[in-house]
C-alpha cells in the first residue's frame, strides 16, 4: 500500500533497497528502522516476517526522538540484530549510535547521497524525480570512510550510496 505518491526515482530506489535487505537479512530478526518517516519500509519488512521497531525524530514511530540520544529513549545496547537507516546519516552523525544498538556481527544498512554528487540529488528533487529532503545535508559521508566492513556496497547512478555493513563491535 502506497500511503503517498513517491517521485519516480525514490519509488524505484526504495523497492530496490527492500529487495537488497530481504536478500541479506535473516527472516524473523529484530530490526531497528531509524528515520522511519511514513512507515512504508517498516510495513514491508513486517509483511516479510521481520520484527521491526521504528525510530524517528517525529511520530508516528514506536520510539520518537534523536538516535544519538538512544539511551535516554530507553533503547538498550546491542539489542537489535540489524539496523536500517535509509537517508539518515547525511542529516546526523549517528554511526556510533547505530553500532552501539546493533549486536556484534549484526548488520547495518545505510543509504545516502554521495558527498560529491549531492548537488545532482538536489536537482532531481527540484524536478520531482527524487523525494524532497526533510532537512539540510550537513553530514554527507563517503561510505568508504565508515569504519565497518561492507558486505555490499553499491553506487546507483554514481550519485547515491547503498551499503550493508557487518557490525564489528
Amino acid at each position: 500500500m502506497e500511503d503517498q505518491r513517491q517521485p519516480l526515482l525514490s519509488a524505484i530506489s526504495r523497492r530496490n533497497k527492500l529487495r537488497l535487505l530481504v536478500k541479506h537479512f535473516m527472516p524473523g530478526c529484530s530490526i531497528l528502522e531509524v528515520g522511519a518517516g511514513s512507515g512504508w519500509f517498516s510495513r514491508q519488512l513486517r509483511q516479510a516476517g521481520f520484527r521491526v521497531t521504528t525510530l524517528d525524530i517525529e511520530g508516528p514511530a514506536d520510539v520518537v526522538g534523536d538516535i544519538t540520544r538512544w539511551e535516554q529513549l530507553g533503547l538498550k545496547q546491542a539489542s537489535f540484530d540489524a539496523i536500517v537507516a535509509l537517508e539518515v546519516i547525511e542529516h546526523v552523525d549517528c554511526i556510533k549510535a547505530l553500532r552501539a544498538l546493533c549486536r556484534k556481527d549484526g548488520l547495518i544498512m545505510l543509504s545516502s547521497p554521495h558527498p560529491r554528487w549531492d548537488w545532482v540529488m538536489k536537482l532531481l528533487e527540484n524536478i520531482d524525480l527524487s523525494q524532497q529532503r526533510t532537512s539540510e545535508h550537513c553530514n554527507l559521508t563517503d561510505f568508504t570512510t565508515i569504519p565497518l566492513r561492507p558486505l555490499v556496497m553499491k553506487r546507483p547512478l554514481m550519485i547515491h550510496q547503498v551499503a550493508i555493513f557487518k557490525n564489528s563491535l
